[in-house]
């Protein structure tokens, strides 16, 4: 059998398995079963059990459960509060007003619990309440609230940047550098947005009545102090060179853990709550790093993604083609699979043709992010809407509507990052200096 009808076989069979409502690791585990039975001479029970063992104490994965226990005690104590009161009083000049609390709070919080859907959940459920009964524009307020939470998968620490570099055996501690700069443009490229729209319909803007004195926004500003604490521990101490990414997750979960029963609205049973649901999302996670590992073993005994990367090169494809390419098929796979899975489902396969035409591993992690990112905002599986609608009980194609000029935004910023590489290479090159 040829090797493109080799691949639609296997493609096939994973589609049916995830379209049957398998899990996605067992998924990958079949078909990188089926694919050592029968296109191989390899042992697969042998290839099976040595994969799984070698893949299973990875020093790198020690970093994710921690980083997730960290965002899950900061989404119980009183930090996510502060972050909005702390904002509120210098943000109500500014053009579109407090719809810019969405943008930086966003990014703040995405700093510190690296979930796009942790970063949805807390700061919908302060937001999106308050600024309705201002009377902002519900399309604003949904749009940038799903936009702008995509950030936490980029903005370190994140959880999905962890997993491509487990899953290519990239630095970690260099990807959450390469990933400073373009964060900050993309909540540029939000707040700029917002600030246009307020300029060519200022009706849209509800005045806001309360003044602040620089005084008052100093005081509100204190409350900022902690998580700025959390944020310069963690990142601070790996662009230091102070502490590897694992080193900087333990230590971010002790100072959350400090700064959430200092702040006095946390307790025993809200740490056990955390630690419960730390240990289930790391488990599934963990179990489809295992089952794509597999899976990226047994496609090299079957010399697919060798024979591929060779079908590429044949075709002398430029890097502009292959990106455009690339870049149209993550998002067409985003709607239906989830940021983790689409990374897992796909290095195996992607990275040598990545490698093949030069493209810079690192960047190509924060490229693959960004465009993962609108699969988070794309129906029917856009994981963002689901928790927005969640919240409020809006219709899903409402929020879809509104997220909308953000996935232009983001498709915007891939397009940055493509003509000028050195927004995700510079710090990590002066970083190595």
């Amino acid at each position: 059998m040829s090797d493109p009808m080799i691949g639609l076989v296997l493609l096939g069979l994973l589609m049916a398995l995830l379209a049957s409502g398998v899990w996605v690791a067992i998924s990958l585990s079949v078909v990188g079963l089926a694919g050592l039975v029968f296109f191989s001479n390899a042992p697969s029970g042998l290839v099976l059990a040595s994969t799984f063992w070698g893949h299973s104490y990875s020093w790198a994965l020690t970093a994710l459960p921690l980083f997730i226990l960290m965002g899950e005690i900061l989404l119980r104590s009183r930090m996510s509060d502060d972050m909005f009161t702390g904002l509120v009083p210098w943000l109500s000049r500014a053009p579109g007003r407090l719809l810019h609390v969405n943008v930086f709070v966003c990014a703040i919080f995405a700093a510190v619990s690296g979930s796009s859907a942790a970063t949805a959940a807390t700061i919908g459920r302060m937001s999106v309440p308050e600024l309705t009964k201002r009377g902002y524009p519900e399309s604003l307020i949904l749009g940038t609230l799903a936009g702008s939470a995509t950030l936490g998968l980029l903005i370190p620490p994140s959880i999905i940047l962890i997993v491509y570099g487990v899953a290519t055996e990239q630095s970690i501690a260099r990807l959450f550098i390469a990933a400073i700069i373009p964060g900050i443009m993309l909540m540029t490229l939000f707040a700029s947005y917002v600030a246009v729209r307020a300029w060519m319909n200022p009706d849209l803007i509800p005045a806001i009545n309360e003044t602040f004195s620089l005084r008052e926004k100093f005081r509100a500003s204190r409350r900022l102090i902690p998580v700025a604490l959390l944020i310069g521990g963690v990142i601070g101490s790996i662009y230091g060179g102070l502490a590897s990414p694992t080193d900087a997750a333990a230590l971010g979960v002790v100072l959350a853990t400090i700064l959430a029963w200092t702040s006095g609205a946390f307790s025993w049973r809200l740490f056990g709550e955390a630690v419960m649901s730390a240990t289930r999302t790391s488990c599934m996670i963990a179990l489809i790093l295992l089952g794509a590992a597999f899976l990226s073993v047994a496609m090299g005994f079957t010399g697919l993604p060798r024979n591929l990367a060779a079908w590429i090169s044949d075709m002398n494809l430029s890097i502009a083609a292959l990106l455009v390419a690339l870049t149209i098929f993550f998002i067409i796979l985003g709607c239906f699979l989830d940021g983790i899975s689409v990374i897992v489902l796909t290095t195996s396969i992607i990275m040598p043709m990545v490698s093949a035409v030069g493209i810079d591993p690192i960047w190509f992690g924060i490229y693959l992010v960004i465009v993962v990112e609108m699969s988070q905002i794309t129906p029917p599986v856009g994981f963002n809407l689901f928790v927005i609608q969640g919240l409020t009980g809006i219709d899903i194609l409402r929020i879809a509507k509104a997220a909308f000029p953000f996935f232009l935004l983001l498709l915007l910023g891939v397009l940055l990052i493509c003509l000028f590489p050195q927004i995700v290479t510079f710090l990590p090159a002066y970083m190595a200096s």
